[in-house]
């Protein structure tokens, strides 16, 4: 089995680990990269098209499949969802198709597939200025949401409570929108849809986080997990815990928006990231990206639920129905978070035996490298890594997480 993986423009080494997790499945993974580092990957198999666009990038795919005959084409960064359906439509391999790629990329045209569909989500409006995002908070009311339609990560999304907070965060996610790695990861060659910002309302609820599998009519929530950061004005510092602790009833009421939001976007057989939060006791959309979740959401799937997402990804870039099952919990408990520390340049980063050898600690991933510029909001959101353990209850998981989170150590250059 030969698979090909793509990144638009390489990030980092962030998906080295997910890559190894492929071809521990069997697969001989390739990877492309239309921007990316020499070495990144074993040279036999791996080349850099140098462009990000997207004719180059399908022009040096269609000549490497001509050589090694791929069987399917996959990615895990949010930033190649295009690139990788138009690789895929190009090369005759299954895929979900570019229009629906766009849909499922772009947060505009994705709010207005949940409207034509009735799928229940976030008031919205696009907006390109100060204006219109105004006229659009008084209409909504505040507390309202600001966000880039291809944004990620939560980079540059904030929690806005008054008309002059509006002002300064508007042009502080402008500015930063044009800038950050998400946008200027795209591919180019593509109509990516309406760029600008969206203004929501605001949804007051606790948010869950699914894995999801959809095949033809069929749309399973493989794992579920419940994000429990104290709310802010931003969303970067993410602490989730699992399983669920949503009630049987909810979790129905919730796998019925996102059966409606995956059908609206017109995805018939793919992996799905599912985000979901409440209002009013109802749950809402907030969005369904068309590519498995990041951090350690993979390896919480498979202790708190028996699902693996990469899998899943591997069956379906193939067109193979993979193993699912409607969620069922395990019973092992885990919490996780991003780690995050202020901004500055990263000279070391120290991780004591205590954490990184503890039976506990099941993810544990330093992604920032010394020389990396860490940005902290209103600025960026460069997060130093991610640590998740288990525990006997969900109480021991939280206070081992925490524990172990504050034995890190980092150094700042200068």
């Amino acid at each position: 089995m030969k698979l090909l993986a793509i990144e638009t423009c390489q990030y980092l080494g962030y998906y080295r680990s997910r890559y190894a997790q492929v071809e521990a499945l069997g697969a001989t993974l390739y990877v492309l990269n239309g921007e990316g580092e020499p070495e990144f990957w074993p040279a036999d198999r791996y080349r850099i098209a140098g462009s990000r666009q997207i004719d180059e990038i399908i022009a040096v795919a269609k000549q490497w499949h001509q050589a090694e005959g791929f069987d399917g084409v996959l990615t895990f960064s949010e930033s190649s969802v295009i690139t990788v359906a138009a690789v895929a439509e190009a090369l005759g391999l299954p895929g979900i198709g570019l229009r629906t790629a766009v849909n499922c990329r772009n947060k505009y045209l994705m709010r207005q597939a949940y409207e034509r569909a009735g799928a229940p989500s976030p008031r919205f409006r696009l907006t390109t200025s100060l204006a219109e995002a105004q006229t659009a908070a008084a209409e909504f009311g505040y507390p309202v949401i600001i966000k880039p339609t291809h944004g990620a990560g939560s980079n540059f999304v904030f929690k806005v409570e008054s008309p002059a907070e509006l002002a300064e965060r508007y042009a502080q996610a402008e500015e930063g929108s044009r800038d950050m790695f998400w946008a200027r990861s795209e591919p180019e060659g593509v109509d990516l849809g309406p760029s600008g910002l969206l203004v929501e309302s605001f949804l007051d609820g606790a948010e869950h986080l699914m894995e999801v599998v959809v095949w033809d009519d069929e749309v399973y929530l493989g794992s579920v997990v419940d994000r429990v950061t104290l709310e802010g004005q931003t969303f970067d510092d993410d602490v989730h815990r699992a399983p669920t602790s949503m009630s049987p009833r909810e979790l129905a009421a919730v796998h019925e928006v996102v059966a409606a939001g995956v059908r609206a976007q017109g995805l018939r057989r793919s992996v799905a990231h599912a985000e979901v939060r409440f209002h009013d006791g109802r749950p809402y959309l907030l969005e369904i990206a068309a590519r498995v979740g990041g951090g350690g959401l993979d390896l919480i799937a498979r202790l708190t639920a028996d699902h693996d997402p990469i899998a899943a990804v591997v069956d379906i870039a193939r067109g193979v129905r993979p193993r699912v099952r409607h969620f069922q919990p395990t019973g092992t408990h885990t919490a996780s978070m991003c780690l995050i520390c202020p901004a500055g340049t990263i000279a070391e980063v120290h991780v004591p035996a205590e954490v990184s050898e503890s039976a506990q600690t099941f993810d544990l991933k330093i992604t920032a490298r010394p020389g990396d510029v860490i940005k902290r909001p209103p600025h960026g959101n460069t997060i130093l890594g991610f640590l998740g353990t288990t525990g006997a209850s969900e109480e021991d998981a939280f206070s081992t997480m925490i524990r172990f989170a504050d034995l890190v150590e980092v150094t700042f250059a200068g």
